[in-house]
């Protein structure tokens, strides 16, 4: 039976690209996946997010808390990944972050069968350190990475305790984002 999708997530507008490749069950639904793509990027789902899939939006619904008003969008919760992209090749968009307008283009790369004894959803591959949360989108976090490699720049010392020291743009770890994925956390 073919129930686990093969996503690769891709930070847009990254150079290199900075991406994901998770394996999760189709019948998760978009809001799993947004804490998926949060714990495989690295980012702390403090923000606002959507789906867009065609002519289609996806996010939380306000339940009291944060989430767009009932009508805006499509609830997420009620909505299983693979009813909407369940074929190799499918891609949809997720924005997280309207004000720094982090987008990641997400492609089905292979339809799979569940591996007996895996947990999912797990991340099998990945490249480059996810930018920090609040820098300012891609353009900000570009700039981000120049003023932290200039000693000399201005606002190098403001900007690398900021970022509270040391930032690797070139670090991913694997079994950090698997961590983040098994305790949901």
């Amino acid at each position: 039976m073919s129930d686990i999708l093969q996503l690769k997530i891709t930070l847009k507008g990254s150079k290199p690209p900075i991406w994901r490749r998770v394996l999760v069950d189709k019948d998760a639904t978009l809001e799993d996946l947004h804490y998926i793509i949060q714990h495989a990027m690295g980012w702390y789902s403090s923000h606002l997010w959507t789906f867009e899939l065609g002519n289609e939006s996806f996010g939380p619904v306000d339940k009291g808390g944060m989430g767009f008003e009932p009508g805006d969008v499509d609830d997420a919760a009620e909505q299983k990944i693979g009813a909407l992209a369940s074929h190799e090749k499918a891609k949809f968009t997720y924005t997280y972050d309207m004000g720094d307008s982090w987008e990641h283009q997400i492609l089905v790369e292979k339809v799979l069968s569940r591996v007996p004894g895996q947990q999912y959803p797990f991340c099998t591959d990945g490249k480059l350190n996810c930018p920090p949360e609040d820098c300012g989108g891609i353009w900000g976090f570009y700039n981000l990475v120049a003023v932290l490699q200039d000693p000399k720049h201005p606002e190098h010392k403001e900007m690398k305790k900021w970022i509270g020291g040391k930032y690797d743009p070139q670090k991913f770890d694997l079994a950090a984002v698997n961590r983040r994925l098994k305790s949901g956390g």
